[in-house]
């Protein structure tokens, strides 16, 4: 007789945060605690990695897509099947979108600019990129994906 298990099924995690400082560290950290308790453990660099893009997209969310009263959206997803993680961001600033980095220049452009961020992103995500916002309201969602091979998110 043999044992079958069940299929791996997707993780999603999504929450609203208030556009503010505080609520962007707040979606980094539940983010962070987030993809523990799926089996990407604090301090691997895969965990890290992850972390520090959400982080950084959703403080952009904060500077950048700010409409006072209005909160960002966080989605987290992790699929088993396909080894990827998936972070989006959505505010409604739609009318403000990020520049893709090759369109700075150089990297002192960048810098200069304050626009590191997104060079963290290029540089950390296998892809990123930016849509309309579906389904709740207006603005935009900044999203990145991550392989993660050898690693099957679980829980």
């Amino acid at each position: 007789m043999t044992a079958t298990q069940p299929p791996l099924t997707a993780r999603l995690f999504a929450m609203r945060f208030s556009s503010t400082p505080r609520g962007a560290r707040l979606a980094r950290r539940l983010c962070g605690h987030r993809l523990d308790v799926w089996g990407i453990p604090y301090g691997s660099d895969t965990h890290d990695v992850i972390t520090l893009v959400a982080a950084e997209l959703c403080a952009n969310a904060v500077r950048h897509g700010h409409v006072a009263g209005r909160d960002f959206h966080l989605l987290l997803t992790a699929d088993p099947s396909t080894a990827t993680v998936r972070i989006e961001v959505s505010d409604t600033r739609g009318e403000r979108l990020p520049c893709v980095p090759p369109a700075y220049g150089t990297i002192a452009d960048a810098l200069e600019d304050g626009r590191r961020g997104l060079l963290l992103v290029e540089a950390l995500a296998d892809r990123w990129g930016c849509s309309p916002r579906t389904g709740g309201g207006p603005g935009k969602t900044v999203w990145a994906q991550f392989s993660t091979p050898g690693v099957t998110p679980t829980a």
